[in-house]
Parts: structure tokens; C-alpha cells; sequence
């Protein structure tokens, strides 16, 4: 059971922040309080000493500060800058973060072109209406960055220590 909560909380909150913010501009509040309540309730059951788990919540507590200071700069969204603090719980300091947040402003670098590029192509106006598209297509608005934070949060999350964890135990039995 531990395993597949470790196996589902996270992914399914990187995918709905992914779809919400395309779909609405928006990352529910829900997600971030899921992403660090589910760490903070998962993590000792997997016999994480409190060290680690402290440096984790550290990191989430470093990127936090950071994020905060991108949002009150207006260089980032304050969802963005929450789901990326909660996210980061998960990683915690080492390498796995990061891979995560390389691999999330590559993805974002690209997300950004991407939308760019169709904002000032002809099929924007096609698609101002559809429901999936329109945040994409008006070039009022920002990009929904949490796109990719999701993306590099789901590419990335196989290496994390708790999903490590969860799949030597899987192996094991």
C-alpha cells in the first residue's frame, strides 16, 4: 500500500497542475498542500531517518524562499512558485532536485518558444475558442509553466529516493 501511494500521489499531482494550468491559467492551492502532505505523512513510514527527512523539507524551504522572491519580482507565478517548493519535498537536496528543475526550465524554455511561436501564427485565431487552447492562444496572458513543471517533475520523479525506495521493495517481492 505505502508503495502505491508513492507510485500515484505524486504523478497525479504533476499531471492535474499540468492539465489545470493549460486548461485555466491556474494551479489549485489543493496541489501543493497534497504534494506536502503526502510527503510529510509518506516519508517516515518508508523508515526515512529524520535527518533526511528535515533536509528535505530544507530544500523545500530554500526553493520556497527563491520562488517567492520570482514572484515578487512578477518573473514567475505564485502557483508555479508553490508547486515547485511542494515538489521539491520530494527530491530534496542532491542531484535528483537538480535534474528536476534542469530538466523543468529546459521543458519550460521549449513550452515558452513553442507557445510564442503559435501565439503569432495564423491558428491562434482558429483556436481562441477551444477550450484546451484558448489560454495558449492568447497572447495576453503568461505561460502556463506548470506544463512543465509537471512534465519535468514526471520525467524525473523515477529517480527520486522515495520512488527508489518503492521500487527495490517492489523488486524485492
Amino acid at each position: 500500500m505505502l508503495e502505491a501511494s508513492i507510485l500515484i500521489v505524486f504523478p497525479f499531482c504533476m499531471a492535474f497542475a499540468a492539465v489545470s494550468d493549460m486548461l485555466s491559467m491556474t494551479i489549485a492551492n489543493r496541489v501543493p498542500i497534497v504534494l506536502v502532505a503526502g510527503f510529510a505523512v509518506i516519508a517516515p513510514l518508508t523508515g526515512m531517518d529524520w535527518q533526511s527527512f528535515a533536509m528535505h523539507f530544507a530544500a523545500g524551504g530554500m526553493v520556497l524562499a527563491v520562488t517567492f522572491g520570482l514572484f515578487a519580482i512578477g518573473a514567475m507565478g505564485g502557483g508555479d512558485a508553490k508547486l515547485l517548493a511542494a515538489t521539491s519535498l520530494w527530491f530534496g537536496f542532491g542531484v535528483e532536485l537538480l535534474q528536476y528543475v534542469v530538466a523543468a526550465s529546459f521543458i519550460g524554455g521549449l513550452l515558452t518558444i513553442g507557445i510564442m511561436s503559435f501565439r503569432s501564427s495564423f491558428l491562434a485565431a482558429f483556436v481562441s475558442h477551444n477550450m484546451f487552447l484558448r489560454h495558449i492562444a492568447n497572447a495576453k496572458l503568461g505561460i502556463p509553466y506548470g506544463i512543465a513543471l509537471g512534465i519535468g517533475g514526471l520525467l524525473t520523479y523515477p529517480s527520486s529516493p522515495l520512488m527508489a525506495w518503492a521500487l527495490a521493495r517492489i523488486a524485492a517481492n
